[in-house]
């Protein structure tokens, strides 16, 4: 038994999933530190008391994660290395009852709205003066800022509605001083995030007010980028491609999951879209804003699809050329409306379906690279490796998308600053580049 001397609880906070968890774990972790516990986010070091794990419950790969986390933590508590474990999150939410018969030595579960009994678990306060203060696990330089929680559509895949609940919208004026509480910390680029964020608004506005909110967010003084994930395509806001067009704050960059394109496919999904108006929509996209970065994701092997459905979308995505791009085999989820139907395409041949998608992606994405060859872009520095100074461009985000490697002999660059860069080389998905004077950078 490993033994303690008069010291506060410490506790070890291990996020899984996406990029709403590591929110809500920095929101998890703000209030813990106030209420004077050590917490450290994802520690090496196996000198802590309590871990609470933030699961995720999404897809199969993604519970199957969860699930040995757990485990993992589960035995190091039976040895004698961890007094107590704690898990919440999505994957909580949605089989606690199953989980706390499987796993019986977790201390306790907690769904994704119960972070104030969690805290009195701990014997803390929930401190109602914190509420948007985080304590950021990214580097300060850029934040993940939750724009609402929940989800209103009917997707037949997806069961984010069974875990997060409906749409709600947080207020502008919050999130506004949720960016000013993030400026003054040092963070320059937002990265705006929600279940469904061209909802936004519609709750608590009675109208779609992405456009608003984003204008309102580049106001804020120290803010340089702010990027858009997880559009919706069905009931999509034009104005908001006019505000990323005019407004230079707003990175020509959106992450819009459209998740197949066969008629028959999307009708089963439930998306409430057609490929015509699909492909009406990322053309007005291109006529409006030529210069914006379009990132998707699509779904292969759902219930039904026929070779032909997935040809049509191979085809597609050679036609339309999207400058990010990345697919999940389908996973059947109990308590959706696709559970009910026949989980017919054999696992191997989901994975070939994906790896066909990605293949053709793997060339278009060489393809634009290479036009970027020779050109000078801006870039922000997220940290240094190997050698490198590694940063993006404003057409990219990070953990999922390309980056870009300056070599740091005989260069300095500043972590978390801008630098003007020169391509040099590139490969599918990374590009290598120089730093350039501000002669050459005209």
């Amino acid at each position: 038994m490993r033994t303690k001397g008069k010291r506060s609880e410490k506790i070890n906070v291990v996020t899984l999933g996406c990029s709403k968890n590591i929110f809500d774990s920095e929101i998890l972790m703000a209030q813990l530190r106030a209420n004077e516990f050590n917490v450290e986010h994802e520690t090496e070091s196996e000198d802590f008391d309590t871990v609470i794990i933030n699961t995720c419950g999404f897809i199969d790969n993604a519970k199957e994660e969860s699930i040995n986390t757990i485990l993992q933590f589960s035995e190091a508590k039976e040895n004698g290395w961890v007094e107590k474990v704690i898990v919440t999150g999505c994957l909580s939410e949605r089989y606690r009852e199953d989980l706390e018969k499987e796993i019986p030595n977790v201390d306790a579960w907690f769904g994704t709205k119960e972070l104030p009994r969690l805290l009195k678990t701990l014997k803390a306060d929930y401190k109602h003066e914190l509420v948007g203060e985080r304590l950021l696990t990214t580097p300060v330089h850029y934040a993940y800022l939750k724009i609402s929680e929940g989800c209103d559509r009917p997707c037949s895949f997806c069961a984010i509605p069974l875990m997060r609940g409906k749409h709600v919208s947080t207020p502008i004026e919050q999130l506004v001083e949720q960016a000013k509480s993030l400026a003054a910390q040092g963070t320059k680029e937002l990265i705006l995030i929600a279940q469904d964020s061209t909802y936004y608004g519609l709750d608590i506005y009675g109208e779609r007010s992405l456009a608003k909110l984003m204008s309102a967010l580049s106001e804020v003084d120290g803010i340089e980028w702010i990027r858009l994930h997880y559009a919706f395509p069905t009931g999509f806001p034009e104005d908001i491609l006019e505000e990323m067009a005019s407004n230079p704050k707003i990175c020509n960059y959106i992450d819009i999951p459209l998740q197949h394109i066969s008629d028959a496919m999307l009708k089963s999904m439930r998306r409430g879209t057609t490929r015509a108006k699909t492909d009406r929509l990322l053309n007005k996209m291109r006529e409006v804003n030529p210069d914006m970065a379009i990132r998707t994701t699509l779904i292969s092997g759902y219930p039904g699809e026929t070779l032909d459905h997935h040809n049509e979308m191979v085809n597609w995505v050679r036609e339309m050329k999207f400058d990010r791009l990345g697919v999940f085999a389908y996973s059947h989820e109990e308590n959706t409306h696709a559970f009910a139907l026949e989980d017919d395409v054999p696992a191997e041949e989901k994975q070939r379906r994906v790896e066909e998608i990605m293949a053709v992606q793997e060339e278009i994405s060489l393809a634009n690279n290479e036009q970027k060859v020779g050109k000078t872009l801006r870039v922000l520095i997220d940290r240094k490796e190997s050698g490198y100074f590694i940063g993006r461009t404003q057409y990219d985000s990070p953990e999922v998308d390309n980056e870009v490697s300056i070599p740091a002999e005989n260069t300095y660059l500043r972590i978390g600053d801008f630098a003007e860069v020169k391509i040099v080389d590139c490969s599918p998905y990374d590009l290598v580049a120089k730093v350039v004077s501000s002669e050459e950078a005209k």
